[in-house]
């Protein structure tokens, strides 16, 4: 936020269930009821166009937020485009774990780990980078702190609940984002979604610049904020955009 704010003004909503937000039982979290709660969050701000940037989950609930801009049901328009390892329908990572751990055996199995194997945490954490000496001071800590706030456990499970629904929306719904201009960024070495699945994805934008980072993980704004921030100022800075 702070390389982005002489740029332009910057939003970082705390999506519902996620972080430190609330976790209200029964609300939908699906991509498209995520990226609607998004755009009602924008329209409420009083803002009619705007810059989106999505990473992971997040970067799927952001194509799914385009494709409601452009279906007309907000009255907003969407500028540009970043997805930073979105999830997608090409990368084969979790198209199998996610539904196991939806089923009633997968999710007890996943409650009992989240409880009682917390010393495991560091490992999965390290293996969001490429290189874990370039793991940021107290990253750890961040990322571990909200798992004590109750109802987290809910929230992960109705997402793999609605993963493969999702992500067979998300296909059909990718061919209409063509007249986006897009920025995608990936780390070369991302073991959460894979980076042979971004020449799949690129071809559905065909106003797009794909960057990889090699050698980098999962979080490429973590690993390498220079070259992460640079790449994505001059895209953001850039005059290429329709009116």
């Amino acid at each position: 936020m702070p390389a982005l704010s002489p740029y332009a003004t910057v939003y970082a909503p705390d999506m519902m269930g996620a972080g430190f937000s609330d976790r209200p039982a029964g609300i939908d979290h699906s991509m498209r009821g995520t990226a609607r709660r998004l755009l009602r969050f924008i329209d409420g701000l009083g803002i009619s166009s705007f810059d989106l940037l999505g990473t992971s989950h997040g970067g799927a609930v952001a194509m799914m937020a385009a494709a409601e801009c452009l279906s007309g049901n907000f009255n907003l328009r969407l500028r540009r485009l970043v997805l930073v390892a979105p999830v997608n329908p090409y990368s084969a990572h979790g198209k199998r774990l996610a539904p196991f751990f939806g089923s009633d055996f997968g999710s007890a199995l996943f409650r009992l780990g989240l409880s009682r194997m917390n010393f495991l945490y560091p490992y999965w954490h390290a293996r969001m980078y490429g290189d874990e000496r370039r793991i940021p001071p107290g990253t750890l800590e961040g990322y571990t702190a909200p798992l004590a706030k109750p109802g987290l456990f809910e929230h992960a499970l109705s997402i793999v609940r609605n993963w493969t629904k999702d992500l067979r929306e998300l296909k059909e719904t990718l061919p209409r984002l063509a007249s986006i201009p897009t920025l995608l960024m990936w780390g070369g070495e991302d073991t959460a979604v894979y980076a042979s699945s971004a020449s799949a994805v690129t071809k559905h934008f065909p106003k797009s610049k794909l960057i990889i980072f090699p050698g980098i993980g999962h979080l490429p704004y973590e690993e390498c904020p220079g070259d992460f921030n640079r790449a994505l100022i001059e895209f953001l800075t850039s005059e290429a955009v329709p009116a």
